[in-house]
């Protein structure tokens, strides 16, 4: 684990404490949480796969239905992202 994974991810639990209660459901913040807590624990791509799949749906769905704007999405998937192993970054 680096400290820019550790600080990716106290940005994404930053977003959730600011806009988690007033722009996600319950069932959304908790697949962003644990999206990020298995993210910031993968050694691999591998073990990031089903993360980064829900989490991908989760933002097209944010995006699609005009609850979040792109650039938003675009920014939590950028801190999602860097909680991961740099394969992770690399394959996105």
């Amino acid at each position: 684990m680096t400290s820019e994974r550790t600080q990716a991810y106290g940005r994404v639990v930053k977003t959730l404490v600011e806009l988690g209660p007033t722009k996600l459901l319950a069932g959304e913040q908790s697949r962003i949480r644990d999206a990020a807590d298995t993210l910031i624990f993968s050694a691999d791509l591998a073990e990031a796969r089903d993360a980064l799949l829900d989490i991908s749906r989760l933002a097209e769905h944010l995006v699609n239905s005009g609850r979040w704007l792109e650039e938003r999405v675009d920014q939590l998937i950028a801190d999602l992202l860097a909680c991961g192993p740099e394969p992770v970054a690399a394959a996105a």
